[in-house]
């Protein structure tokens, strides 16, 4: 991989980041106790619904969690194409789930615990499923676009003297910064309108996408 390409593509995984803390916010704030993409943090809201703790949720971080697995078996059949396009179709998935995850929020307004916010919470899971699995595939530990529990451990585990290098310490700290004003931005526009934020996230998603076939444009071009 030639450095334009890199370019491109690390921030093309950043702005990946970015939409990622959007659509967390967004389906936390949105639809309940619920991530759509941060799973650890699903299977610890089913333990406690399943507890009985007051308030916790059953049905939405089980869908959630389903879903997620569904969008990984998705992604499993685009990582047998060439990296190149391998991403690019994913982030094609990603934005037609974000999309249709904003049409039917915008139409139905759906309240935490109905029917409606379930199929929202399934379709942006699976959009971050197929995402996390090519994401990782391409972005390695530094900017897998939809956790952080590696990142931050790594932090201190990527080279010999056990001290992150200056460049994966510069992708780290950037990959945690987009996540970070993701949330900020999504938790901002929900209180507007949930609709809105998916909203966001798809446009987001689509730059995303540009960018990835900016980088594929640099590697087919002649030197």
């Amino acid at each position: 991989m030639g450095p334009g390409e890199s370019r491109h593509l690390t921030t093309a995984l950043l702005v990946l980041t970015f939409a990622t803390g959007i659509v967390d916010a967004a389906s936390f704030l949105g639809l309940g106790a619920v991530f759509a993409a941060m799973q650890t943090g699903n299977v610890i809201f089913l333990g406690l619904g399943i507890a009985g703790a007051a308030g916790a949720p059953v049905v939405a971080p089980l869908v959630a969690l389903v879903s997620f697995l569904g969008g990984g078996a998705v992604a499993a059949l685009l990582i047998r194409r060439p990296p190149g396009r391998m991403l690019a179709l994913g982030v094609l998935v990603e934005c037609s789930l974000l999309a249709a995850a904003t049409v039917l929020s915008a139409a139905a307004d759906p309240d935490p615990g109905t029917t409606t916010a379930y199929f929202v919470i399934a379709a942006l899971s699976v959009a971050m499923g197929v995402r996390n699995t090519l994401a990782r595939r391409v972005g390695g530990e530094n900017l897998a676009t939809t956790v952080l529990n590696l990142t931050m451990a790594a932090f201190t585990t990527a080279s010999p003297s056990n001290l992150a290098s200056g460049a994966d310490l510069s992708q780290r700290v950037a990959g945690f910064a987009a996540i970070l004003a993701g949330a900020v931005t999504g938790a901002l526009l929900v209180k507007t309108d949930l609709a809105l934020a998916l909203a966001a996230a798809t446009a987001v998603t689509l730059a995303a996408g540009l960018l990835q076939l900016r980088a594929r444009a640099v590697e087919l071009s002649p030197a």
